[in-house]
């Protein structure tokens, strides 16, 4: 892409990624503020897309933008995003595209969660008092990311944050609830992992075969509800999901 990157409204800074993207910056840092603006911004894009809009990946605080480049050239495509910026900021800030509300059955310790006793051990809770609160958290889906269909969960407790293991284990089970520093989020695969593992659900987090892969989507609302070992072992719930 040889194209300057130009300014853009309220400090969005604008990186060539590829031939065929921009990256959007919209701050450094994770911050649930910055991370509704790339959601409301996300929104707009998809609301207004143009032929050439190819895809939108939201991360915290930034979002690639990719480009049919047969179609426009980076600067006209550029021009328009840094109007549409210049859009949300003017529009109410609560606005953006309706945020589903996901419900995730979880069972809690014991083989699902081979973590929670020592986690809460160390915050200072009984095990009871760490599945109260971390069910009771109500989430939004920051982004996707480290593997397909991962959703890194903002909204979590402060009191809840937890380091990672000092040594990360080769294999996690699928559907893992887990925190990680001042994040939660759910293993969708099997895999090796660092974070803390509290519960299992027994939803599908990601499937090639279904229309949309990723059960989760960035922007969702996700509550965790607890379940027993029967419920787990019973056939597979269907996620409840409810306009927020």
């Amino acid at each position: 892409m040889n194209a300057a990157a130009a300014p853009a409204p309220s400090a969005i800074a604008f990186e060539a990624l590829a031939d065929g993207a921009w990256l959007l910056r919209l701050g450094d840092a994770i911050d649930d503020t910055v991370n509704a603006r790339v959601h409301r911004l996300a929104a707009r894009l998809r609301a207004q897309a143009p032929p050439w809009l190819r895809d939108l990946v939201p991360a915290y605080a930034s979002l690639a933008v990719f480009f049919d480049e047969a179609a426009v050239d980076a600067l006209s495509a550029q021009a328009w995003l840094i109007a549409q910026c210049a859009a949300i900021d003017a529009s109410d800030h609560r606005a953006g595209a309706p945020q589903r509300l996901v419900e995730i059955p979880v069972a809690y310790g014991g083989d699902y969660g081979p973590d929670l006793d020592s986690a809460a051990a160390e915050l200072g809770l009984s095990a009871h008092e760490l599945i109260a609160r971390h069910s009771g958290g109500d989430y939004t889906v920051a982004m996707i990311g480290f593997a397909p269909g991962f959703p890194y969960l903002s909204g979590l407790d402060p009191a809840l944050a937890l380091p990672r293991l000092a040594t990360p284990r080769t294999s996690v089970a699928a559907g893992s609830v887990a925190i990680g520093g001042a994040q939660t989020g759910i293993y969708p695969r099997p895999g090796p992992g660092g974070w803390r593992l509290l519960g299992r659900t027994p939803l599908v987090l990601f499937d090639v075969s279904r229309e949309q892969p990723s059960l989760l989507q960035p922007g969702d609302r996700v509550r965790f509800v607890a379940i027993d070992a029967a419920e787990f072992a019973g056939p597979t719930r269907r996620p409840a999901q409810t306009p927020a």
